[in-house]
């Protein structure tokens, strides 16, 4: 059996993100995705939580603080976000989408083992619902251009119902650094290759103690390479990246069943 999205007309959906609740691409989400369902709920972190990863809290109580209506903060992690939407918010009924973001900032190449935009759409998908991490890419010297991500939600929602994926899949979208009208259309991509990089800044603070500040990513492929997430966004393309909860290397699987040579 497949996934898609749902008739938005008749969803209901849960949204999310790791730059906390009061992060305006979670508000920018709110805004361009509830004219098209029937119902929004917010489940998302008191604080900023980037860079959280797929973290669970196991060790501590979690509190979830009702805002509004249908607008809930919890002092934890996106993924205690998504599993106390799903299991205390919403348990009357389940939401028929899960949605992520929109992050500040892309979730590229190797990106997505860190962020918690992205673990918040894979906890959706553990838990068996239809799931969408959305990124801006942005510089942080310059403002973000949420515009960008705000005109052309509609158009890769219209391409995402327009097809069927796996119910181990999400699905991982990131709209370029530029000005809306200068994108140049939606691709589909496998991700990228970068991390973080390994030149660590020393330094001491105010109170004679060192710190250590890591470094800023590099290339681990050339960008320019056609068909990756790092080469569309460079382009001024979305991004559309399908990723999958198993990271077993079958090719690998295979040569280790078969024996020594």
């Amino acid at each position: 059996m497949k996934d898609r999205l749902p008739d938005l007309a008749r969803a209901r959906v849960l949204i999310t993100n790791d730059d906390g609740v009061n992060a305006p691409g979670l508000k920018l989400l709110e805004r361009v995705i509830r004219p098209l369902v029937r119902e929004v709920w917010v489940v998302a972190p008191e604080t900023e939580q980037s860079a959280a990863g797929h973290s669970l809290t196991l060790r501590r109580p979690l509190r979830l603080r009702k805002i509004s209506g249908r607008r809930f903060a919890v002092d934890g992690t996106p993924t205690d976000c998504v599993l106390l939407g799903v299991k205390k918010v919403l348990e009357d009924r389940p939401p028929d989408l899960v949605l992520s973001g929109i992050n500040r900032g892309g979730n590229l190449g190797e990106d997505v083992t860190y962020s918690g935009t992205i673990a918040a759409a894979m906890e959706a998908t553990l838990l068996g619902f239809p799931a969408v991490a959305l990124s801006q890419v942005s510089d942080d010297r310059r403002a973000v251009k949420w515009a960008t991500a705000e005109h052309w939600f509609g158009p890769v929602l219209d391409s995402l119902s327009a097809h069927s994926w796996p119910p181990n899949v999400f699905i991982n979208v990131n709209f370029p650094d530029v000005p809306a009208r200068s994108v140049k259309g939606i691709e589909i991509t496998r991700q990228g290759q970068r991390k973080i990089s390994g030149d660590l800044k020393e330094g001491v603070d105010p109170r004679g103690e060192t710190f250590y500040w890591i470094g800023t990513q590099r290339f681990l492929e050339d960008p320019r390479r056609r068909g990756t997430d790092l080469n569309a966004v460079k382009r001024g393309a979305i991004s559309i990246t399908p990723l999958t909860l198993d990271l077993t290397h079958g090719a690998t699987v295979r040569a280790l069943r078969k024996g020594p040579p």
